[in-house]
């Protein structure tokens, strides 16, 4: 009876409402009308109790029909025009050979159980879309723009490149841009699940949905406001609200010859046990039970209402899944392959040792700043924001690309750059010990001497040992690749506590070793460029880093991480694992009920009101079950 595989198609009436998902239970007519049937049943049981036969036969056929409305039209509407046999139909065929056969309290009980069944469905599931739809009410309906010397008011959706945004304290940014004046402090806890604001001023980037705390922000928009790093979650989760996983397609692929055969079971318990016994009456009954004992209901709702509800909680703690089939696939990860550049590292590199040859490190700095501060090579500004400020400019400045660059400063010759173009003199020991240890070293002359040495090295994010040594405990293997040199990766993976390292791989070197990985065992790749994307579509599961990450990460992958804290693989993991074993619990529960139920029905031990009681029962019992899925666990909050 599940949402996913029937409800949504044979509840058509009833959730057209586009509406009906945010009313109060009490104003809900899926949740009314199964109520309805059932007060109605319950009055004809009172009536048929006190003696008042007709009124009881009149209340039961008042709760049949309200029942039979939330199920029959959708299931016939199918057979009709779909040819699909489902399940609905299955008891719309029980119930109406209840009644033909004089049942009409049973198929009143079997209408009310199976709508209000499917009513407690339908709003476990709209409970665990919850949290996946509060992600839309993330991005503020409007936004303050500067037009001229005025600030305007436009709809958020009309936002373009380039709009410079005013953003109030206590108000929510409307698109992803660039603080261009002003410094506060945003709450991105919504967006990313990290609980300390960030501190932003001009040159930072900021993310749509990110709550400014204190004072007045100016922000440069880097992206239409339909199409930011919100609405790519948002995209996501619908997506993972729209797919199914692998289980559920195998619950679909034992329903469909499941109910043309329990139907071909019934005929043949009707007209052989009719021929042998010569009572047709009493066969004709158990082969009317038999359509409702081995009806999978229980089995189609065991894994989607566990998966919707494991991943809208997962999206309250920055981890959006794609789709069922991935959160499956993420709970039997045992091995991740992890990109080194912007994942385990900071992206940002910086100065980490200074060495000289008599002057002072500031003044190293400052003769490398003074030269840096004309380039653009990527260690520039790791020297240049290391140096003391207003540290004067060189002249005569030239840049050799490859090399390094040369200036004067003060009548000084200086250059800077690399061991393999300057000489380090006496401090070549120590450059080769900075190179070992992971370091990129730039040489510093003055007047054709060196002078001293500036080791630059895209630092270990500082949770990144942590987390190793986390998921090596909990028995998930980790292997780092990364386009890096070898010595530079082998540093960083001791640093982590990495042993298995593999560098100077290029994107499609990196892909294939991600699939070497994964025939031994289940692999996920978690990166967040471009050149990781292949890797994320050759794994077995691919992880994107951070909502803001390359388009391509994102599209390729199957996890999106809204933020960059690596304390969430071990958590999310922990979640998925413990949503798989749920996932296990409800199908091996779901098919037991129909293992047991019908060698009962078909030798007559349970009638058909006992059938559809212990059917009903257990289906509320794997909802819940499943809802057990959208809780965190303390050991899925360890961080």
């Amino acid at each position: 009876m599940s949402a996913v595989t029937g409800s949504q198609v044979e509840h058509v009436d009833l959730d057209d409402d586009d509406d009906d998902d945010d009313r109060p239970w009490y104003r809900s007519p899926s949740v009314l009308i199964p109520i309805a049937s059932g007060v109605a049943f319950a009055a004809g049981l009172v009536c048929e109790w006190t003696g008042a036969e007709t009124a009881g036969l009149v209340s039961f056929w008042i709760g049949l029909l309200l029942g039979a409305y939330t199920f029959v039209p959708g299931a016939l509407r199918k057979l009709f025009t779909k040819g699909k046999l489902g399940i609905g139909l299955l008891m719309t065929i029980s119930a109406t050979g209840a009644v033909i056969l004089g049942y009409v309290e049973e198929a009143a009980a079997l209408a009310f159980l199976y709508s209000i069944a499917e009513a407690l469905e339908d709003k476990a599931m709209d409970r665990a879309r919850a949290g996946l739809r509060a992600l839309l009410k993330l991005v503020p309906d409007t936004a303050r723009v500067q037009r001229g010397d005025a600030t305007v008011e436009v709809e958020a959706k009309e936002l373009r490149v380039g709009d410079v945004l005013v953003v109030r304290p206590g108000e929510r940014i409307a698109t992803d841009g660039i603080v261009r004046a002003g410094r506060s402090s945003l709450d991105t806890s919504a967006i990313t699940g990290e609980s300390i604001p960030v501190e932003v001023e001009p040159g930072t980037d900021v993310s749509a949905g990110s709550i400014n705390t204190t004072g007045v922000l100016e922000v440069e928009a880097t992206a239409a406001g339909t199409d930011n790093s919100l609405t790519t979650i948002v995209e996501l989760v619908e997506q993972a609200q729209a797919e199914k996983g692998d289980r559920a397609r195998l619950a679909d692929r034992i329903a469909r010859p499941l109910v043309p055969g329990v139907m071909i079971l019934a005929v043949l318990v009707g007209a052989l046990g009719s021929l042998l016994s010569g009572d047709p009456e009493l066969w004709i009954t158990r082969a009317l039970v038999v359509l409702v004992a081995a009806s999978p209901c229980a089995l189609a709702i065991a894994v989607p209402v566990t998966v919707v509800s494991a991943i809208g909680a997962a999206s309250k703690f920055g981890v959006v899944v794609k789709s069922g089939a991935a959160f499956e696939r993420f709970g039997g990860i045992r091995h991740l392959a992890v990109d080194k550049t912007g994942t385990l590292t900071r992206n940002e590199p910086t100065v980490t040792r200074v060495v000289t040859t008599g002057a002072t490190k500031d003044d190293v700095l400052a003769w490398a700043a003074s030269l840096e501060g004309h380039s653009t090579h990527p260690l520039a500004a790791a020297i240049t924001n290391n140096a003391v400020p207003g540290a004067p400019a060189a002249t005569d400045v030239r840049e050799t690309a490859g090399h390094g660059i040369v200036g004067t400063l003060d009548g000084a010759r200086l250059a800077v750059g690399s061991p393999r173009w300057l000489d380090a003199g006496t401090l070549a020991d120590e450059v080769q010990a900075m190179e070992s240890e992971g370091m990129t070293v730039v040489i510093v002359h003055r007047n054709d001497q060196p002078a001293g040495a500036i080791g630059v090295r895209d630092e270990l994010r500082p949770e990144v040992p942590e987390v190793i040594d986390t998921l090596n405990r909990r028995g998930i293997g980790v292997t780092m690749l990364t386009g890096d040199n070898a010595r530079t990766a082998a540093a960083l993976a001791a640093q982590a506590g990495i042993s298995d390292v593999r560098a100077e791989l290029r994107p499609e070197d990196k892909a294939t070793a991600v699939a070497e990985l994964s025939k031994s065992q289940p692999t996920a790749m978690i990166g967040d460029g471009i050149n990781d994307a292949p890797a994320l579509a050759a794994a077995d599961l691919g992880i994107a880093m951070g909502a803001k990450g390359a388009d391509a990460a994102i599209e390729s992958a199957d996890v999106a991480f809204t933020g960059h804290d690596l304390r969430l693989i071990p958590q999310a993991l922990a979640h998925a694992r413990r949503g798989r074993n749920i996932i296990n619990q409800n199908v091996i529960l779901s098919i037991a009920i129909i293992a047991v139920l019908l060698p009962l029905a078909i030798t007559g031990i349970l009638g058909l009101a006992a059938v559809v009681l212990v059917h009903e029962i257990a289906e509320v019992i794997v909802i819940l079950n499943g809802l057990r899925a959208a809780r965190r666990t303390h050991h899925d909050r360890a961080r």
